[in-house]
């Protein structure tokens, strides 16, 4: 068997936190396809509101399944109130990045919340 050459003639995007063993998981798939995706510090540089948009439309998913429940913000914020439009949630998100669920993989096969981490085999090159 030989190595794969890393390709960007397949554009992936993950919006990666380093220190998450999920996000670690999938960023090892994804290179191991022969892949060497464009990689976002969510936490350093947050998705704009329209990004987040974007990426909720593209997976099917309102604001609300973006959101990391068990962040100390989550709490704070008291956002298990049905009582924050998308819109909101969009702009907490933003604000406190760390209440972004991860990690989220955009390809030409698709944009996909990676959870379990195993789900990136959907979206990766045929």
């Amino acid at each position: 068997m030989t190595a794969l050459t890393p390709t960007t003639a397949y554009p992936m995007t993950i919006y990666h936190k380093p220190n998450c063993s999920t996000s670690r998981n999938v960023l090892s798939l994804i290179r191991e396809s022969g892949v060497e995706p464009e990689i976002v510090l969510y936490l350093e540089t947050p998705p704009s509101k329209k990004k987040l948009r974007e990426l909720s439309k593209a997976m099917g998913m309102g604001a609300r399944e973006l959101l990391r429940t068990k962040e100390a913000p989550y709490e704070e914020l008291n956002l298990a109130d049905s009582k924050w439009t998308d819109d909101q949630i969009f702009d907490f998100i933003v604000e406190h990045p760390i209440l972004l669920q991860r990690p989220i993989v955009v390809s030409p096969r698709g944009t996909l919340m990676c959870r379990p981490w195993e789900r990136v085999r959907e979206i990766l090159p045929a």
